[in-house]
């Protein structure tokens, strides 16, 4: 893993840090899956503390872990969950209807994985690119016929698109769920405007804070998200970049998650976005009070999965995981849970099985050799698609209990 860095002013706006909004010590990177002939050799840990800008109030990590090191080789496919393939369905269709898209427009989306969103658009015949760091999972949506780059996504490569389409720019630019990701918001954001120009749409999903605070999300901290996002924060590191925001839209996703759409030209505002901003304006979005006490949340929910643990311990339970997700490993390592305590993670992704939990070292297996270890319990680790794994379990024969722990232990009936 590469070396990481201190952050001492607001990466969004250049604003002064102030207060800690969760601090979880020092942990494993979430994604660095660690192959079994490495179980023994020291792996690098870095503080994981989010901190609040004074000014423009992002959260975001005050130390950065080289963002090379994590996503030049990563271990995430969207396609693994049917949930969100459903969901990059739903937006297509919906974006092809709305902006009147065809044989003539032109889709980008940045951060695009395995080609899960725009193979929508490939099959609609609507002409598109996807831009993808890591180059083993490009590698995979080009061979399913996604057009696809390897490479940061930041001003550079909005000029080098631009230049092969002789400037014309993009209809839509999608970035899912990768905001969170950004080490420079500057070159990033600066990348989304120049691309779209003044009359196409940069359509942005990213989890909400307010739903992470009332959730008690803090599983979602970690170190390849960057930054937590109010659409308080988004809208004004956005404006600096002439992208004026005119719709949101409130999505289930990821535990709680909104769309905002903007362009280079502005357009009157929605009702959901008038909406939005009245709220977090009512919640006290632009006050130290509003992200003062998460901290001690937090720490209930640890002692909560640390509790029924003991329990199972005690009464001589044989404990399993479902889901080897990054917030799962959030949620492990800042209870210090190990092997001992779970006895392996299921996962239906091929290039996490095998391999041992960042932290924790727990095994990743396939969802038939967790059934076949018959636990008397499974921990549901991404919560957030846990009426998705529930359903799979039960209609795979489990009948032991599916638990989540966040925001507190729950037990799913069968």
């Amino acid at each position: 893993m590469s070396a990481s860095r201190p952050v001492t002013a607001c990466r969004a706006c250049g604003g002064p840090l102030g207060a800690v909004f969760c601090d979880l010590g020092t942990m494993a990177v979430a994604n660095s899956y660690v192959p079994p002939d490495r179980a023994e050799a020291p792996e690098p840990v870095f503080p994981l503390r989010a901190v609040v800008c004074r000014d423009c109030r992002l959260v975001q990590l005050d130390t950065v872990v080289d963002e090379t090191g994590i996503f030049t080789d990563y271990a995430y496919f969207s396609s693994a969950s049917t949930t969100w393939l459903d969901h990059a369905a739903r937006f297509a269709a919906a974006m092809t209807a709305r902006l009147g898209l065809g044989a003539g427009s032109f889709v980008v989306e940045v951060a695009s994985n395995d080609g899960y969103l725009l193979k929508n658009f490939v099959a609609a015949g609507i002409p598109c690119l996807g831009v993808e760091p890591a180059a083993n999972v490009a590698a995979v949506a080009r061979a399913a016929g996604v057009p696809t780059e390897a490479r940061f996504f930041g001003r550079a490569a909005a000029a080098d698109i631009l230049g092969v389409r002789g400037g014309a720019p993009a209809d839509l630019v999608v970035a899912n769920n990768v905001l969170a990701h950004v080490p420079d918001l500057d070159d990033f954001i600066g990348g989304l405007a120049a691309l779209v120009g003044d009359a196409g749409v940069v359509s942005i999903e990213a989890p909400m804070l307010l739903t992470l605070v009332d959730g008690v999300q803090f599983d979602t901290i970690y170190h390849e998200h960057y930054a937590y996002w109010s659409l308080h924060a988004m809208e004004r590191a956005l404006a600096r970049h002439g992208l004026a925001v005119f719709d949101v839209e409130r999505l289930p996703t990821h535990g709680g998650s909104m769309r905002v759409l903007s362009s280079g030209t502005a357009r009157p505002p929605s009702p959901a976005l008038l909406a939005l901003r009245a709220e977090e304006a009512a919640r006290g979005i632009d006050t130290d009070a509003f992200y003062q006490g998460f901290d001690a949340r937090v720490r209930e929910v640890v002692a909560g999965l640390r509790a029924w643990l003991a329990e199972a311990r005690a009464t001589g339970q044989r404990i399993g995981a479902y889901g080897a997700a990054a917030k799962g490993n959030t949620l492990l390592n800042a209870a210090g849970v190990t092997a001992r305590d779970i006895m392996a993670v299921a996962d239906r992704s091929p290039a996490k099985q095998g391999r041992l939990l960042p932290g924790s070292h727990i095994p990743v297996v396939t969802p038939e050799a967790l059934l076949a270890l018959a636990p008397d319990a499974i921990l549901i680790l991404p919560w957030n698609i846990g009426a998705e794994i529930t359903a799979q379990l039960r209609g795979a024969g489990y009948r032991g209990d599916l638990v989540t722990a966040v925001p507190a232990i729950t037990r799913h009936a069968v």
